[in-house]
């Protein structure tokens, strides 16, 4: 039997240690204006956690258009991210203050995003690089969440069974991914509803702590 004991902490980034949603907001409406369209605020909300490429064909169904060079479309949401992520990013409320209490508990921490590698690293500028053993991206796995995938690699990159790891999450994109890894998972929901999901969740980071992911791990 595997012995459940909290062994590693696995953030997801946006809207879950970063206010980078509204940013996020910003920037795919500037992009829908540039296809000549308004996004709806139900095809907002069906964005959020996703990765570039579904956030692509979203937009495009959204604005009841055939797709027009997605990649570049990606591509320009990323820089005009990163422009308004130089202008600078907020934590979520109680995300700063309980990554350092992972660390000072000498648990390995690891960031696992949808995010592709460019708009992280200006992200890991306000995050800590150094607060993370392993960081991984959107455009660095074969298969992004809700594909279990990304917590896989991450389990594996960390050398642990993904069982005794805590991960916290904000979206049911995300949520599904690390449950299907087989991770222990709180929600700590953000822009989006959670009650759907049978899954623990917490109003917000400042209602979590090592003890609280301890007994997450243990319950299994």
């Amino acid at each position: 039997m595997l012995n459940r004991e909290l062994s590693a902490v696995l953030f997801d980034m946006d809207g879950t240690l970063v206010d980078t949603e509204k940013v996020w907001d910003v920037a795919l409406r500037e992009l829908a204006a540039r296809y000549g369209g308004v996004l709806s605020d139900a095809g907002r909300i069906a964005m959020v956690g996703a990765a570039a490429d579904r956030t692509m064909e979203l937009l495009f169904a959204d604005l009841d258009m055939p797709p027009v060079e997605p990649e570049a479309g990606a591509d320009w949401l990323d820089a005009r991210v990163m422009e308004l992520f130089a202008e600078g990013i907020d934590w979520k409320p109680g995300a700063r203050e309980l990554l350092a209490a992972v660390r000072a508990a000498g648990l390995p921490a690891a960031l696992v995003t949808n995010t592709r590698r460019g708009l992280v690293t200006a992200a890991l500028v306000t995050i800590g690089a150094d607060n993370f053993t392993v960081v991984t991206c959107g455009d660095e796995v074969p298969f992004t969440k809700p594909h279990p995938a990304p917590y896989l690699q991450t389990a594996v990159a960390l050398g642990l069974p993904p069982g005794v790891c805590a991960v916290l999450e904000d979206s049911p994109t995300g949520i599904v991914s690390a449950r299907a890894a087989g991770c222990a998972v709180l929600g700590v929901p953000s822009e989006l509803s959670l009650d759907e999901l049978d899954v623990p969740t917490a109003a917000s980071l400042l209602d979590v702590d090592v003890d609280t992911l301890r007994r997450l791990v243990a319950a299994g």
